[in-house]
């Protein structure tokens, strides 16, 4: 069964760097999105196998949807530049694995590696 990957960014550059990484790696993309109600209303009609979040959506903070993820059983990670995205973006946020931003191809991979094995 092919992993899917939910990916929320809103800087379109990054978001569509993330999206080949992991397309080249066989990932099936669920979005980019770039707004919390977007990734909840896809949220609703799959459930992906991992999420990798920004902090920071313009004037939105993820945390309603890393939440929503918690609650689903989905496992994510924070592509942040921030060394502590819990600060920003409230407790459901600590000690979630952060790739960095930006981040390498292998870093990527081997945090998604750890969340989609079981």
């Amino acid at each position: 069964m092919q992993k899917t990957i939910l990916i929320v960014e809103d800087e379109f550059i990054i978001a569509m760097d993330l999206k080949v990484m992991v397309e080249g790696q066989g990932w099936r993309v669920l979005g980019p999105v770039a707004r919390v109600a977007n990734a909840l209303r896809l949220l609703e009609d799959e459930r992906p196998t991992v999420a990798l979040l920004d902090v920071h959506l313009g004037d939105q903070l993820v945390t309603l949807l890393a939440e929503a993820l918690r609650s689903r059983g989905v496992p994510f990670a924070v592509a942040s530049a921030y060394d502590k995205p819990e600060l920003v973006g409230g407790a459901v946020l600590a000690g979630v694995p952060n790739v960095g931003k930006p981040t390498s191809e292998l870093r990527l991979l081997e945090v998604l590696a750890k969340l989609s094995t079981p």
